[in-house]
């Protein structure tokens, strides 16, 4: 049986029954079976569904915000604000969709080409607990947008936020089979992939369950996309508003209890502006918020579990046994459920594990660097690249920055968040593929080349 456990709490208020084997046999072949008729679905009618769900989301954003806040420990303010960004996702598809499909004409040696976007099939999502919600609909909008159907394996601490996302779809009129939940452990995901009614996987998580993902996709030679970790610089130069920035870096770390693949988790800052930087920003993460997640005065609540809580205050002992200082250390707050308060590191070895593992928690580095060469190197000297914030207003270090950082995504003066036209993802041991915009729309579908000679009649021969 799933759990779900109320971080703030530490009570367990609901289970749910994983699937058996005949349930996800029956379920997978209900994907299967609506996938050979959505395909050839009306544009209009895929579009008048993103629509309609985007409006289910928006009206049951309580509803919906409210379980997360349960399963998982966010502010029920961060949990609507996501909710929220996934009902405009769904109506970005919508308004957008159509166009990011029309088909595309070059003239050839023998006449021309028509090169027309196809759907491919199920498509299966594993998915994380720290965005239960939007995790989840950048992978579904532009799925049926495109034609294909969706199979979402979610994490066990999330069941429930899980099923309810299938009920919204089916409740805004999606056809039975369009979306579906798989209550199943980690364990039964390498036989879907295996199966050939499985056409692709898309999976967010750690760098350890992708590397499982794109082995057991690799042996199938199925498509994957891939959005894991990271370790995300913040880089202060000396150009920079400072208050503005120390006060958004305590905010860029700490968003979601520091849960999140594109928090800000190391802060490089130049030398001529350190200390400033560094009073406030060390005042703002003291005098965080920490509270009841459910009121709108909390800036922060608790982690997902006690585990993921224990996992990173052990992180940052072994950080400072590695010789870091501890400018604020975290400790544990001595109440039931998964309680911490925010941490800053600073004198980490560079050459040690902590500068380049990834801390999944409210906790800060802050590394001191004399120019921009040296800022664009400790913020490259990491396996990760998924996503970064400079801050600056001189237009040539903007420029340096945005070229030569190696990551997916550049925020310039700004925190860095996904937003549904843009592309998002990373490259190193960030993953490889991109959601969101025309980007996640095309990454899984058959862009079909269909060759024609000269005089005939040319049209629409996409879906």
């Amino acid at each position: 049986m799933f759990s779900s456990v109320n971080p703030a709490t530490g009570e367990a208020f609901a289970t749910h029954r994983p699937h058996d084997d005949p349930e996800v046999e029956g379920r997978l072949a209900l994907a299967a079976e609506t996938y050979r008729r959505w395909r050839t679905s009306n544009l209009d009618e895929r579009t008048a569904l993103l629509g309609a769900i985007a409006d289910r989301f928006a009206a049951d954003k309580q509803r919906l915000a409210e379980m997360a806040v349960r399963e998982m420990g966010k502010t029920l303010t961060s949990a609507i604000a996501e909710v929220e960004k996934c009902a405009a996702a769904f109506r970005y598809y919508a308004e957008a969709g159509p166009a990011l499909l029309a088909d595309a004409e070059v003239t050839t040696a023998s006449g021309r080409a028509v090169a027309s976007w196809h759907a491919l099939g199920p498509v299966l999502a594993i998915m994380p607990w720290n965005f239960p919600y939007w995790q989840v609909v950048r992978f579904v909008a532009p799925a049926i947008m495109a034609g294909n159907t969706g199979l979402l394996k979610h994490a066990s601490l999330t069941q429930g936020c899980a099923a309810l996302l299938e009920e919204v779809v089916l409740e805004a009129g999606a056809p039975r089979g369009l979306f579906q939940n798989l209550a199943i452990e980690a364990r039964r995901v390498a036989p879907l992939l295996a199966d050939d009614r499985i056409v692709a996987a898309t999976l967010t998580g750690s760098e350890g369950a992708g590397a499982q993902i794109a082995e057991a996709a690799g042996r199938a030679l199925k498509k994957v996309v891939l959005e894991l970790g990271g370790s995300d610089p913040f880089v202060v130069m000396r150009s920079a508003d400072i208050a503005e920035a120390a006060a958004v870096a305590v905010t860029a770390r700490t968003q979601n209890a520091g849960q999140s693949c594109i928090c800000a988790k190391r802060m490089i800052v130049h030398a001529d502006v350190y200390d400033d930087f560094m009073a406030r920003f060390s005042a703002g993460m003291r005098d965080l918020a920490i509270g009841d997640p459910m009121a709108a005065d909390t800036a922060m609540g608790p982690l997902s579990s006690t585990a993921q809580r224990d996992e990173v205050l052990q992180q940052a002992a072994d950080a400072v046994a590695e010789g870091a200082t501890a400018v604020l250390a975290p400790e544990k707050i001595d109440r039931p459920g998964a309680w911490m308060t925010a941490g800053i590191l600073t004198d980490l070895p560079p050459d040690g594990r902590f500068a380049r593992e990834e801390i999944f928690g409210p906790v800060a580095s802050v590394w001191k660097v004399a120019d921009l060469d040296e800022a664009i190197t400790r913020a490259n000297d990491v396996p990760f690249g998924l996503g970064s914030s400079v801050w600056t207003t001189d237009p040539a270090e903007q420029a340096s920055f945005a070229r030569d950082l190696e990551c997916g995504m550049v925020a310039v003066n700004a925190m860095l968040a996904s937003t549904p036209e843009a592309p998002f993802g990373g490259v190193k041991r960030s993953g490889h593929g991109r959601e969101l915009g025309p980007w996640g729309l095309h990454e899984f579908m058959n862009l079909k080349a269909v060759m024609l000679p000269r005089g005939e009649k040319s049209g629409q021969v996409g879906d």
